[in-house]
């Protein structure tokens, strides 16, 4: 078995925190990506587990050997770059042989290894070809196998698919995941598309500012997000965020957000009366839980803006005042809106998140 187990590794810059305190563990066999925008530090991270970058506190594990001291060649790890970083001077097949070449492989094991690799990511016809002949689907492909030709331990891929187009990424998002199930071999993806994270991991972990804001399922994280940066950086359209006040009448507690009042479930009651009454709240509503309905039977009311049709759905821009209002529905029910137009909208009470308005914790 190789896990992957990280314990209070902290790495600086300076005066600046890139990681702090970071405890994670990456099962054996399973897939997770680190997810996080610009400068979160998720790139740092998977550095410091390859070797590349030393840590200034905590400890590495892999398997049940501590690695803070190996060289990255004396980790048993391969590498997947975004820039590829293919041999311009080798064709496919000399760039595939490399590894097993360092490594003193026999010619005869080099030819099977290749072959074997070449044929399971489909660019046997490809091995006397050099980079520059070849897209950037067959080049990410070569770099796939230049990294799975040896049999490591960890595959470590750093944003391997963000030089592709979106429709390549996909097809290339479902060979990979097709690719890890194959080989059943311990993988940290790293990636800055929230979507691409969700369609691939086993878990993801979400990263903001050095720090590991929730690590779960897709699942868990996208429908129960444990603060608000997660909750708004995970899904896409981005939840919509709404600040009010915390307000009982008639006994029933209910978010005074100025143009409209959000009631809560009976089954918050124990949560919400801990707090004071007036207290500044934020509620969070996903752009697919915000549904049109008659302006007399509506939460709120909110103008439309522009609308984009995507196929089966249509995504709504509007607005709430002065606020902007993401809202996903189906394209018939979109079909008649125009610029302008005033609509209601309601949510149900049940898919509705509850922040705290200075820590950002999720309080339902």
């Amino acid at each position: 078995m190789v896990q992957v187990r990280l314990e209070n590794v902290t790495k600086k810059y300076g005066d600046v925190v890139a990681l702090k305190q970071v405890n994670l563990e990456i099962r054996d066999r399973e897939l997770v990506a680190i997810v996080g925008p610009s400068g979160s530090g998720k790139s740092t991270l998977l550095k410091i587990i390859a070797g590349l970058e030393p840590l200034d506190e905590g400890k590495i594990y892999i398997g049940d050997a501590v690695v803070n001291d190996l060289e990255p060649a004396e980790r048993d790890i391969a590498l997947v770059f975004q820039s590829y970083a293919l041999y311009p001077h080798m064709n496919v097949y000399e760039n595939l042989a490399f590894p097993l070449r360092i490594r003193k492989a026999s010619t005869q094991d080099i030819r099977r290894k290749v072959n074997e690799v070449s044929e399971l990511l489909r660019i046997q016809g490809l091995l006397q070809r050099k980079p520059y002949e070849l897209s950037g689907g067959e080049q990410q492909r070569v770099a796939i196998g230049r990294a799975i030709v040896r049999n490591p331990n960890v595959y470590l891929m750093d944003e391997p698919l963000s030089n592709l187009d979106a429709k390549l990424r996909v097809e290339m998002r479902a060979e990979l995941l097709n690719l890890q199930k194959m080989l059943e071999v311990t993988t940290i993806y790293v990636t800055h598309d929230q979507a691409e994270a969700m369609a691939l991991g086993d878990r993801i972990a979400v990263i903001h500012r050095g720090e590991i804001q929730q690590f779960d399922t897709p699942m868990v994280v996208y429908n129960n997000p444990v603060t608000r940066f997660v909750a708004g950086f995970v899904g896409s359209p981005t939840m919509n965020f709404f600040e009010g006040n915390l307000l009982e009448k008639d006994r029933q507690l209910f978010l005074d957000a100025g143009e409209f009042l959000c009631p809560f479930p009976k089954s918050t009651d124990t949560i919400l009366r801990k707090r004071t009454l007036g207290s500044k709240l934020v509620l969070g509503v996903r752009p697919e839980d915000m549904i049109i309905c008659p302006v007399d039977k509506a939460t709120m009311k909110v103008k439309v803006g522009a609308t984009q049709y995507l196929g089966s759905e249509t995504i709504v821009s509007a607005t709430l005042g002065s606020q902007a209002v993401v809202l996903r529905s189906d394209a018939s029910t979109c079909a008649s809106l125009r610029f302008g137009d005033e609509i209601g909208i309601v949510f149900d009470e049940r898919a509705v998140h509850l922040f705290d308005v200075e820590t950002g914790q999720a309080i339902i």
